[in-house]
């Protein structure tokens, strides 16, 4: 059954082109067929595994090492929803598609993505995860630069660039995983969760899903890639390419990192971080589709918190575990609904500016029931998906301020999740009142946009847009029927216990909910109408043009300033041959340096004495690194409450003792002829941080020529 699922979007992928070349919609029957029969394989497979079946496949010596597969409730949940999603973007494709170009390069790119997608969620170790993960990422390239004009291109660039550089930054953490523990698959990495020799190795290894997922600061080709790709193009990369970043970050997060608090608490910040950016980014914007890109950067912040809560909460975050993933599936279905929602308003208009957008939604009747329940939906409204979701979400913060009374940047970060929930709310009101309230001031556009009532998409489509809200009602409807249960079934993968059954709708979770909504109103009401709108003008692009994280920092670094930094030192060597300081005078002295060692052969001064002081240096510089390591480990990598209990004294008394027992080997070390003692691969004290230091350095030169090629990439391709 796995591989089935994996080989026949590549039939799909040749097909669907080959197709094409007789008719257009030979090929549009092609995808849509392919794409159905793998959501009723991946509905079987869902329906074996509920039953408890087990599917796992291995393919020894794919691709150097073994790729493995398995499937459990909570991949193939994620795998039916994947294949789902295809199958209505599929069916909304055919309407959207009717004019333009490319088309068989999109079914064909389209099909090798969905390949790349159920490889990174049958994945049963993080090297499987890592080639399907690539493999999607880079098929995924033709989505964004689909219409190859030039913001086009230059999005992709970036898509691709991000896509490179940190999928390098995450294989430089497997290696060092692997070179920790000797294994990459998920039950060895839950063997050794916890374990604070692998932080760094963890951070790393992140770094690519992070950036897939849209994580600030790596989110920089989201806002950018989702306005200019094609509407069901948009719905999968939000929807769904960004929930294969969060299975690598729930992977390492939980599976590995589950019991470090400050690990979680270093995710907990970029979580905040990042809901709240995307959300004052949305309120900024005055383009449909970025909107709502900047709004998905704002809902992987909700679950990213979800997650950081777990691991802080430890053994006691089964709620925030649940409502990261309840709201990964209740984002996947909204994003679905909303972007082709999007593409409905756009392959009518053929424009995404909210000025001139006003007032296109009056009088059609289904386009506005179905925008206004994802609006309603990512606004969390109790009755829609969204509220459950983001309920355990705020409850699994609230345990962390009970947990930790008293602390109240806890209580600060709370607050934040409700303000940035209130700002969801405020800039989904904004879309909803342009689009289906609000009168367009040029009255021939409005009739314009009236004569399309009724019109306004074929019959294929909206019963694409109807199937795709029928989940989105339900969900939100049944939290503790249908909702709960699929959290219970992924609560293996997340190394966490079931979750019981929330109260949703009892008056302190309800309470929750009004607040968001309140403060999202007023903000609405007072800033939105007040500030960033003009009856005359429309929308008013108030967002300072330079503050652009791409533009300030990213594109100067890799593209300017590490290729000069490079052509200098090139330059530099390249000059060294024609130097006479080095083919005259340099070669004089080591020669002459050389005649004089070769006329003391028995001077003890050369032969035991400068040997000796040599090898004392190299000891103690090396005990100083090794035990300065140990030092910044203990002091940063280590749940000093967990140290604390385990030794029973305090941690500077610790501390001071490793110091000391450093300066003592040194002093033993100094004789030369006494030797080190075996240095254990794994042992934090004998050489793990030195080879990690080396292997960063390494990470760093694999950097730079990633950066050369982009910026050879972007001289040519823009």
């Amino acid at each position: 059954m796995i591989a089935s699922m994996l080989i026949l979007p590549l039939i799909g992928a040749v097909a669907a082109p080959l197709m094409g070349k007789k008719s257009g919609k030979l090929r549009g029957i092609c995808l849509r067929m392919f794409t159905l029969v793998e959501m009723a394989l991946a509905l079987g497979l869902f329906l074996g595994v509920l039953q408890g079946k087990e599917f796992s496949l291995s393919l020894p010596g794919m691709c150097g090492l073994d790729l493995s597969f398995r499937v459990d409730g909570f991949r193939g949940l994620y795998a039916l929803i994947a294949a789902f999603m295809w199958a209505m973007t599929a069916q909304f494709s055919k309407e959207y598609f009717n004019h333009g170009e490319n088309h068989g390069r999109y079914a064909c790119f389209t099909m090798i993505t969905l390949c790349g997608v159920m490889g990174v969620f049958f994945s049963d170790d993080l090297y499987t995860t890592f080639v399907f993960f690539e493999i999607m990422s880079i098929a995924s390239y033709p989505w964004v630069a689909h219409e190859e004009t030039k913001g086009a291109m230059r999005a992709a660039a970036t898509y691709l660039g991000v896509s490179i550089a940190c999928g390098m930054v995450t294989l430089m953490g497997m290696f060092l995983v692997w070179h920790e523990i000797g294994d990459l698959s998920f039950a060895a990495l839950r063997a050794n969760n916890g374990n604070a020799a692998l932080v760094l190795p963890a951070c790393l290894t992140l770094v690519g899903y992070c950036a897939k997922a849209g994580l600030a600061p790596l989110h920089i080709w989201l806002p950018k890639a989702h306005p200019v790709a094609p509407a069901p193009a948009s719905a999968l990369l939000s929807g769904m390419l960004t929930k294969t970043g969060l299975f690598g970050v729930i992977a390492v997060a939980l599976n590995l990192m589950g019991e470090n608090q400050i690990f979680g608490h270093i995710m907990l910040g970029l979580g905040l971080f990042t809901m709240l950016l995307g959300a004052v980014l949305a309120v900024f914007s005055i383009n449909l589709k970025r909107t709502l890109a900047c709004s998905s950067l704002s809902q992987i912040g909700y679950i990213t918190t979800g997650l950081a809560s777990a691991v802080i909460l430890g053994h006691h975050g089964s709620l925030a575990a649940a409502g990261a993933v309840g709201h990964m599936i209740n984002h996947s279905l909204l994003k679905l609904l909303l972007f082709m929602a999007a593409g409905a308003v756009y392959m009518n208009t053929h424009t995404l500016d909210l000025s001139a957008l006003r007032g296109y939604g009056r009088g059609k009747k289904l386009l506005h029931v179905l925008f206004l329940i994802g609006a309603l939906g990512l606004m969390g409204v109790p009755g829609i998906n969204g509220y459950a979701s983001k309920t355990m979400i705020h409850e699994g913060l609230v345990e962390i301020v009970h947990e930790f009374h008293g602390v109240i940047w806890y209580s600060v970060a709370e607050w934040v999740f409700l303000f940035a929930a209130g700002l969801t709310t405020a800039y989904m009101l904004k879309l909803y009142i342009c689009l289906f309230w609000q009168k367009n001031p040029d009255q021939k556009l409005q009739e314009k946009y009236d004569a399309l009532n009724g019109r306004d998409m074929t019959k294929r489509s909206a019963i694409a847009l109807i199937l795709s809200a029928i989940p989105v009602v339900i969900l939100g409807i049944l939290p503790n029927q249908l909702l709960m249960p699929l959290t219970r079934i992924s609560a293996h993968f997340l190394n966490h216990h079931e979750q019981g059954d929330v109260h949703f709708f009892a008056w302190v979770n309800l309470k929750g909910g009004l607040i968001t909504l309140v403060i999202g109103t007023v903000v609405y009401l007072f800033f939105v109408r007040k500030v960033l709108y003009k009856r005359e003008k429309g929308y008013l692009d108030r967002w300072p043009k330079g503050l652009d994280l791409e533009e300030i920092f990213y594109r100067p670094v890799f593209c300017r300033f590490l290729p000069w930094l490079g052509c200098g030192i090139a330059s530099f060597f390249n000059g060294i041959p024609d130097s006479k300081l080095i083919q005259v005078y340099i070669p004089r002295v080591i020669s002459g340096f050389l005649s004089f060692l070769d006329r003391l052969p028995e001077s003890r001064l050369f032969t035991r004495g400068l040997p000796g002081v040599i090898v004392g240096i190299t000891r103690v510089f090396d005990e100083l690194v090794d035990h300065a390591m140990l030092v910044g480990r203990e002091i940063f990598l280590v749940n000093r409450r967990e140290l604390r209990r385990a030794r029973n004294h305090n941690i500077f008394t610790y501390l001071a003792s490793v110091i000391a027992e450093g300066i003592h080997k040194m002093i033993r070390f100094l004789l030369p002829n006494r030797w080190l003692p075996h240095r254990a691969p794994t042992d934090m004290r004998y050489g793990t941080y030195v080879t990690n230091a080396i292997s960063f350095g390494l990470l760093l030169c694999a950097l730079g020529i990633v950066a050369a090629i982009i910026y050879v990439f972007i001289r040519t391709g823009t």
